[in-house]
């Protein structure tokens, strides 16, 4: 494996789109509310909770521990 196969360590991996279908039905597990998705940064947005839930290998990773916080 090259070094052009892996990504560079802190950037969101190449396979972080998600599913079109699978937004329709996501919402945050906190606020029962919508989510925005940030393809660039590779994450759901929850505007209502101010997190940033990850996606890793193209899997939202739904766990409030695990999503970052918004900076207001």
């Amino acid at each position: 494996m090259s070094a052009q196969d892996t990504p560079a360590q802190g950037l969101p991996s190449l396979t972080a789109e998600i599913d079109p279908r699978l937004l329709e039905i996501l919402v945050c597990p906190l606020t029962q509310g919508p989510l925005d998705y940030d393809r660039e940064a590779g994450e759901l947005i929850s505007r209502q909770a101010r997190l940033a839930y990850p996606i890793r290998d193209g899997v939202p990773i739904m766990l409030p521990e695990e999503a970052r916080d918004l900076e207001v």
